[in-house]
């Protein structure tokens, strides 16, 4: 009998410490969670790093070191452009090999190339360097551009962004947090703005409106819708598809220009000598 009571001490016991234990480990991820948790601007600021925790932080993203992919942009009226894609994400360095390129520099027959090596900007033309500066102002825009949108959910938390929370909206049966994200610019020339739908329920952007400034889009802006796909623990954009709308989200009736990413590979061995020209 005392044997029992002695054994049943011990499972108690074991059980009250393995219940104290787990809770000094919740206690202790918590608090370090916290410390990892920047001071917020204000709301917009909080709700954009709940949604980039989500959907996979610029560090998770770094890890992966390099990613290839084909990135498929058509046109309304049917213009395609179909590019080889792959980037370093330290260093931003970022490359695109168009087999296809009905809207970009369409004055070029056959496949182009276009690099950002760190430094400089370059393009060749079935594989002869180009040195026009009016194509070469083109790379200057897509390669920064195109590496933008794809880690442009991670990059909503870099230094030198505004946030403010416009309120909440219904749309098309789903309630959104409304974002506005600005850029600080150090010249005071204008720069883009972001107006971010954040899904109350997934915590995910799922459609934002953008300007283009170095294109005049400014006043008018473009609404974008977002699928996402998820990739080695990463919820990847894969899917996008944009017209001309206005800062109410109310869309024209413009055709929309479609944007395709598939057959992404993370971590593929690339190195900076794959961006020299």
């Amino acid at each position: 009998m005392l044997m029992n009571s002695i054994t049943k001490l011990n499972v108690l016991t074991l059980v009250f410490l393995s219940f104290l234990l787990a809770s000094c480990q919740d206690k202790n991820q918590k608090n370090t969670e916290n410390q990892n948790r920047p001071e917020f601007q204000n709301m917009g600021h909080e709700l954009v790093y709940e949604m980039v925790q989500k959907v996979g932080d610029f560090s998770s993203l770094a890890d992966k070191k390099s990613v290839k992919y084909t990135y498929t942009y058509v046109t309304a009226d049917g213009g395609t452009d179909i590019s080889q894609e792959k980037y370093l994400f330290d260093g931003e360095y970022s490359y695109g090999r168009y087999t296809t390129h009905e809207r970009t520099l369409p004055q070029f027959e056959g496949d182009i190339e276009q690099g950002f090596n760190g430094t400089e900007y370059w393009l060749k033309h079935n594989g002869e360097v180009i040195s026009d500066e009016e194509a070469l102002a083109r790379v200057k825009f897509n390669r920064p551009t195109n590496y933008y949108w794809f880690t442009m959910m991670q990059k909503l938390l870099d230094p030198g962004i505004n946030y403010e929370y416009i309120g909440e909206r219904p749309i098309n049966n789903k309630e959104y947090h409304i974002v506005k994200i600005t850029f600080d610019s150090p010249d005071d020339k204008p720069t883009d703005t972001y107006q971010l739908y954040i899904d109350k329920e997934t915590s995910i952007v799922d459609q934002f409106l953008f300007t283009v400034v170095d294109f005049g889009v400014e006043e008018t802006p473009y609404l974008m819708l977002l699928d996402y796909e998820k990739i080695d623990g990463l919820l990847i954009p894969t899917k996008r598809k944009y017209k001309a709308s206005t800062w109410n989200a109310d869309l024209s009736d413009e055709g929309w220009i479609t944007v395709n990413w598939t057959d992404i590979k993370f971590d593929t061995g690339i190195t900076k000598e794959d961006f020299e020209k």
